[in-house]
Parts: C-alpha cells; structure tokens; sequence
C-alpha cells in the first residue's frame, strides 16, 4: 500500500460502494430476517417504529416482534418473491396488534430476507387518485417525440408533486442532456443542459438498472446505522434494492450544491438498456407516500414502454423504406450486372437509403465521389486505412480526424460511414457527413480542474451549476443504430450480387450434376423396388398356379395392376391419387362396358403413394377372385364403399350379393394372403375377409397418415366466440355462480390458470381431466352444468367427450390455440370456441352466449 494520494479526478465516484454503506434514510426502519425467521440485523431506530431497541431484536424470533395476523400475511407475499431484483409491496399493515399502519418492502438478498417499512401516510394524501390509463392516453394523443418527452414530464411532477422534474436522457458516450422539463415557476430551467457521463458513476447505473426507483427524502436526514455492520463473513449488507438505502456523501453534497434538498429518480429502460431517468428534485425536504412512489415506479415503466414502441416504430418505418432502396438496387443488377461498374450510378441509387452530405464509391481501383466529399488523393488514404482496419464490415464514425488525424481534411466532412461491397475488403460505398458546428451547455465545466474538498482524495463536486457554453468542432450528426443496420442490409445486399454473379457459371455446372445423381439415384432406387417387387410376383405366384396358363394369366394381370397404379401416381408427379380412379380402373380392366356391375360409393379421397401400390393389389385380387369365383362370374354385382371413421382412417367395405354360393377355400394362396395380409403388414392397418354364402366380404382400414381429400372440405362450419372486453365485474362474477364445471386440459399449468378463471366466474367445483378417458369416467360418476373441452388432446382430441356431454344436454365450450377456421369439430360444429391462451374476458363472453342452467 502506497502513502500517495490517488489521483482526484471524476472516476473516483465510480470506486464508491453505494450499495454497501451499512446505513439507512431515517423515514423507515429495516429487518434482516434469516431463513429460519430469527432476527440476523436491524436498523438503530427499531424503537421508533416497533417499540422495541435494536439490540433487543437481534437473535430474537421474528413472531416475537411482529403479531401473528402480520407475520403470517408476510409469509404468504414473500412467496411472490422470485429471484434477487424483485422487491413485494404490501400497503397499511399493522405489524402489532391495534398498532400503527406500515407500507412494507420484501426482497431477498444474500440468504436474507429484507424487510423494510415505514408509517403508512393520510390515504387522503398519500395515494395516487390519477389514473395510470389516463396519463399514458395524454402520452399516446402526442404527436411528436419531443412533446411526448414534455407530457411525461409534466405527468411524472402531477404524480410525485416534485418542484422540478426532468427527462434526462444519456447519448452513446454517456453523457446527459435534459430533454424535457416540468417545474415550478421562479426556480429557472436546465432544459437543454448537458452532464458528464461521471456525474452518475458506473455502479449507480447499474443500480438503475436493477431499482428502478429511488428516493432521497432529506439531504440533512441522519443516516441510520444498521447492526451488525457486518456478518460473519465480514460482510455489510447489500442494500442495492432497498427503497431506504443512505446517500453517498458525494451525492448528498452534489445535491447540496445545487440547492436541491430532496431528489427522486426513475429510470427508463427501453430495449434492456438504461436510456434515462425521470429526475426529480425538490427545494424543501420531501417524502411522497409509498403507494403515490410504487405509482410512479409504474408509470416509468409504462412510460419506458411506449417510448420503446415509438422509437421501434420510426425506427422500422425507416428501415422499410430502406429496404425497398435496396430491394430495387439488387433487382436493377441482377437484370443488369454492368451496373456494378458504374460507380455513378451507386452512389444515385443509395443516396436515398441513408441520409448524407456525400457519397464515394471505390470499385477495382477507381473511385467516384459526389456531393460533400474529401479530395481524391484522401479518399484513397482513407480506403487504405479501412482495408486495414474495418475490413469486412460496417463502420461508422461521427469524428473521422479522432481515427484518421493524419488525413488532413480540414472540417470538409466530419462522419463517414463506409460498407465493405465485396469478398475481401477492397471496394466500399462510403456516406459522408458534414461537420456541425454547435455550442453545448453543460451544467458547469467538465473540464473543470480537480479539487480536494471535504469527503477526502476524492473530487469535490463542482459547486457552480451556471451554464457553461462548449464549442464542439470536428463532429458531425451521428449514423444512429437503425442507419447502420439498413448499411448492413444494403452491405450483404451488395456482396450477394457480386458473390452470385462470380459463382453463376460455377453453381450452374454444380446444380446440374447434382440433380443429374439425384435422378439416378432416385431412378435406380425404384427400379429395384419395381424388379424386386415383381420377382416376388413371380415366385409367389407360381407357388399357387396350377396350371402354365394359370400362373402366366395371375402374373400378367397382377403386373397389369401395378403398371396401372404407377401410372395414376406418375401422372401427377408422383403425388397421392384418388382411390375411386383406381377402383374405376381395376373395374374397367375386368369389365369393360359392364363397370356399373361394381358399384361405388364414397367421398373422392386421395392415397398418398405409398399405400397407392399395396391398395392397388388388393384390389385386384378381389376383383379377379369375384370375376373368376363370385359374383362377377354371373350377371350380379359389387357393392364398394367407403369413408373416413373418426380417427381420420379410411375405411373400406367390399360386399359381393347374388354370385355363386360361397365357401372359405381349403387352402390359402398367394391372393388370398395378398388381401389378409398387404395392408396390415405394408400400411399398418387392417383387413377382414369373410366367406359368407351369400357373398364374399372384405372390410379395410387404410391408416389416416395415407388418406387426404381431393378437395378441402368442411363437413361443418366452425364458429368462434367474438372476444370482446367484457366487463368482468360482479356481473361476470355471477356466471357460474353455484355451477360444477368440467374442464379438460391436457397441460397443467394451463388447466390451474382455467381453473382459476372458472372459479373467478363464480363456479362452485371445477373438475379437470388430462384425458379422454379420465374425462369419460368422470362424467360415469357425476353430471355437470357446463364444460370447457380442450380440442386438442396431445394425439387425441376431445370429440368424445363433446358426444357425451351432447347426449346429456349439458352444454359446452371447446378451447384451441389454432384459428377458429383449422379447428375440426366435427358434427359439433354450432359449438362456441374459445381462443387460448385463457382470458376471464374471452371465456366469459363465450359463456354467455350459452343457454345456461341457473343455481342459486
């Protein structure tokens, strides 16, 4: 440790532990609570507040200082508490029995558990009686971003009753500058003042970030020293979300300085990033009411989010014109690629996209400049440097003698921002800015020289606040965020062109090659199924031919079969074929003319190819078996139809009426097990083929995943609940009232949330089911008024269910997280349905249109 001062200058705030100085504010009094409910620290003015000395409460149960009625309310808020930077509030409780009202702060910290309170003020003076809706309804009727600005800041003084209140927002540097004012009158204004980035230190920013409030009731408030000052370990507590932690002294003087004797702030946080605080500072010691600050913290935050919106709005505005430029730029090249040589025309086409003095382009070597630009000879020196180091993406810069001191340019340009157009870093489209010239208030001098003051080798804060006026020279308007990303977009944009039009011929060569093997990668692939296939034709059918003729005649049409089925599938670029075709072109193979002899009934529905081929076989052997053996062999006929069952499955009757007496054969062949086993081993579904003597009959079920519709129908129109905001007071409240309500909902934590919904309506008993089944026998145990079906049930749906309910009357409501127009409810389709997630407002506004039963 060496005996040298350290060096006084403005980063010494930044060393300052503000979160851990082991003191408190003097309006309220802290607790530090172990796990365990013992007393682990406390604030020297306990007596004040609880009547009981610091040192008297330390190690002593909780339960022994606070009633139980208090206790067990905090217990129960502390479990909203999750994670270290949420702090719970709870309004007017008496922690002693017929004692005093306190507004309290839960939070967590280090194991502990932080309790903070003070004495609850007048309701009549301490609550907020404006309307957050209100206030953010004035935010949204402005019409530009600087009122926006003064209408926060003229709600957030109506709100806090602050003599002076400010939007300070920081730039990309740091600094501060006052955006916005509301203050009282005679006090003066610090609008338009600039701060230095070291006037809020490093560590209070984050503190910012994590509390987004903060209040300072009293300069010349006593701190109040917290005991023990340190734990076990040596640790002082960490007060970073505590709403009474004291005030460095540095900032108590800064504020001293300026007159100030109170001080608020909030932050404003847009896209996770600190943007600026509502400051606030009053001339007289004073402490608005808890609930009057907690309204405050939310209107900053409220405030934070519809500035966020805006600045996303304008910022995408921007960036999808923009885009279109570029869009239009990379369509002009890809018809004509010689305007990449132009340089002329670049710099026409891109001046629109981001706004500049002057644009150079660098392409191959040769340069073109225009409008407000450095010399020939310096925007060569420039491209080298870049080359050097920039290369390969945006850059941007609003002070270019700060990077390149050596170029000369004399206050021409002052900003550039320059886009790599190509592989390796040598050619760029460079925007460049003017230099402007402008003088910047700050609240005293930032380059005032370091004193020692009273709080030690530390700065002194300046003690003068009287605008200091500085020339700034060699900046010009900053590129903003959103200009460099379109940069970026026009930058791969460009690179894309030049990339695609190097590599036209190469990927050309490439693609060809690649779909010439995929084709005969494909071509090979299916001619070997076919020949495999076939071959197996061929030994199975010979095993059960009896005769030279028999077996040629069974492997010819069996071929025949599968030629005609690849024939429907090829001819729509094997995608799937419509079953009635293929029924119609078997028919036809066998009875020519006489086709009405198989009669065909059913919806045109479509076999995706897989199932084409294995159907087409069946088919034919049914079709061959009746010609030969059945009731195709005589003058009766074939009956065949189908339809999709519940489960989407494709169903299939194949009935055979007025033939030949029918007897089950001796012996199983080939065909036969063709019909028994094809579909069930191939597809996955099934097949039943009984010898009746009136007839044969088949039935089939060919798997859902194969089956589609020709066309998309609807066999039912799905109506969807209109969601309005309905008023969910006492009127919402009596819906259900009295009622048992069924609820199926195959998530949990989806169901608790509509199990609170439904009780909120006023349900009597809700009972949930994850299932079908559950559902159904719930329902065999007890009768319900009214039920909320989830349509989908992970792979099962809740049609069931609605069957059941129907044929009780008892009415019901389905729920989807899909549009109303994808939901398939079959023949409920009258039914009301509920979008999720679950609102009270959405499910009481579909309850509603319900004819509900009526209980007391």
């Amino acid at each position: 440790m060496t005996d040298s001062p350290l060096p006084v200058d403005l980063t010494n705030c930044d060393r300052e532990p503000i979160h851990q100085l082991g003191s408190l504010q003097p309006f309220g009094f802290l607790l530090a609570i172990s796990s365990d409910w013992l007393v682990a620290r406390a604030s020297l003015n306990l007596h004040q507040f609880l009547g009981i000395e610091c040192e008297q409460a330390l190690g002593r149960p909780v339960a022994e200082i606070i009633a139980p009625k208090a206790l067990h309310t905090l217990r129960n808020r502390l479990t909203m508490v999750r994670g270290p930077d949420v702090v719970e509030r709870i309004f007017g409780i008496a922690l002693a029995d017929d004692g005093a009202a306190f507004d309290i702060a839960l939070h967590l910290s280090d194991g502990l558990i932080i309790l903070e309170g003070e004495l609850s003020q007048d309701p009549r003076q301490g609550g907020s009686t404006m309307s957050i809706r209100s206030m953010m309804a004035r935010l949204d009727q402005t019409e530009t971003l600087e009122a926006f600005f003064r209408e926060g800041a003229r709600q957030a003084r109506a709100l806090t009753g602050f003599d002076r209140v400010m939007v300070y927002r920081f730039d990309q540097s740091g600094s501060g500058e006052v955006v916005a004012e509301a203050a009282r009158s005679g006090i003066g204004s610090f609008l338009g003042l600039h701060y230095p980035a070291s006037d809020i230190p490093v560590q209070a920013r984050a503190l910012y970030m994590r509390n987004l409030f903060r209040i300072i009731a009293d300069v010349d408030g006593t701190p109040v020293a917290i005991l023990p000052e340190r734990d076990e370990y040596g640790r002082p507590l960490d007060l970073s979300m505590s709403m009474l932690r004291s005030v460095s002294p540095m900032h108590i003087e800064y504020l001293k300085n300026m007159g100030v004797c109170a001080s608020l702030s909030i932050s404003i946080v847009v896209d996770e990033k600190l943007w600026g605080l509502f400051a606030c500072h009053h001339y007289s010691p004073r402490l608005p009411s808890f609930e009057r600050r907690s309204t405050s913290e939310l209107f900053g935050q409220m405030f934070a989010s519809r500035l966020e919106s805006r600045e996303r709005r304008t910022a995408l505005d921007y960036e999808t014109k923009a885009r279109q430029i570029a869009d239009r730029v990379l369509t002009l090249v890809a018809d004509d690629a010689s305007l990449l040589d132009d340089p002329a025309w670049l710099i026409e086409a891109l001046g629109e996209a981001i706004p500049a003095d002057g644009i150079g382009v660098w392409i191959n070597g040769r340069s073109a400049l225009s409008g407000l630009t450095p010399n020939e000879e310096q925007f060569a020196t420039i491209v080298r440097t870049l080359d050097r180091a920039a290369a390969g993406r945006v850059f941007a810069t609003d002070r270019i003698e700060e990077l390149y001191p050596e170029q000369g340019i004399d206050g021409v340009v002052a900003g550039l921002l320059a886009i790599p157009i190509s592989r390796s870093p040598r050619d760029y489209v460079i925007l460049f800015r003017q230099e402007i010239v402008r003088s910047v208030r700050w609240a005293g001098d930032p380059h005032k020289p370091t004193e020692y003051g009273p709080n030690g080798p530390r700065l002194t804060p300046r003690k003068s606040f009287e605008t200091w006026s500085e020339l700034v020279r060699g900046r010009s308007h900053p590129f903003t965020s959103a200009e460099c990303r379109v940069a970026e977009t026009i930058r791969v944009t460009l690179i894309e062109v030049v990339l695609r039009l190097a590599d036209e011929a190469r990927d050309v060569r490439r693609q060809a090659t690649e779909r010439q093997e995929l084709l005969i990668a494909e071509l090979n692939h299916r001619v070997r199924n076919i020949l495999s296939l076939i071959n197996g034709l061929v030994r199975q059918s010979k095993s059960s031919s009896v005769t030279l003729d028999d077996y040629i005649g069974q492997l010819e049409g069996r071929v025949q079969s599968l030629a005609r089925a690849h024939d429907q599938i090829t001819r729509d670029n094997w995608a799937p074929a419509s079953f009635r075709h293929l029924l119609e072109a078997e028919a036809a193979a066998y009875l020519g003319k006489n086709v009405e002899r198989i009669a065909l009934t059913g919806p045109d529905v479509l076999l995706d190819p897989r199932a084409f081929s294995t159907t087409a076989l069946v088919l034919h052997e049914l079709v061959t078996n009746s010609v030969k053996y059945g009731s195709l062999s005589g003058n009766s006929g074939v009956s065949v139809s189908w339809d999709i069952d519940i489960q989407g499955d494709l169903s299939i009757r194949w009935r055979e009426t007025g033939g030949p007496p029918v007897a089950e054969p001796m012996r199983q062949g080939f065909g036969t097990t063709l019909i028994r086993r094809s579909i069930p081993y191939d597809l996955g579904g099934k097949a039943d083929i009984r010898f009746a003597a009136s007839g044969v009959e088949a039935d089939f079920s060919i798997p859902s995943k194969y089956v589609s519709f020709a066309e998309a129908t609807t066999n039912c129109a799905v109506r969807t609940t209109a969601v309005k905001n309905t008023d969910t007071g006492d009127a919402a409240g009596y819906l259900l009232s009295g009622m048992n309500v069924l609820l199926v909902e195959d998530n949990l934590i989806i169901a608790m949330d509509g199990e609170d919904i439904l009780s909120r309506l006023g349900a009597r008993h809700v009972a949930t089911a994850p299932n079908v089944t559950q559902a159904l026998d719930i329902l065999d145990q007890r009768s319900f008024d009214v039920a909320l079906l989830d349509v989908n049930l992970g792979e099962e749906n809740s049609l069931p269910i609605a069957d059941r309910l129907a044929s009780k009357k008892t009415p019901f409501l389905f729920a989807t997280g899909y549009g109303g127009e994808n939901v398939q409810v079959g023949k409920h389709g009258d039914a009301h349905i509920v979008q999720k997630p679950y609102t009270i407002e959405s499910v009481a506004a579909a309850l509603a249109g319900l004819n509900l039963p009526k209980r007391d």
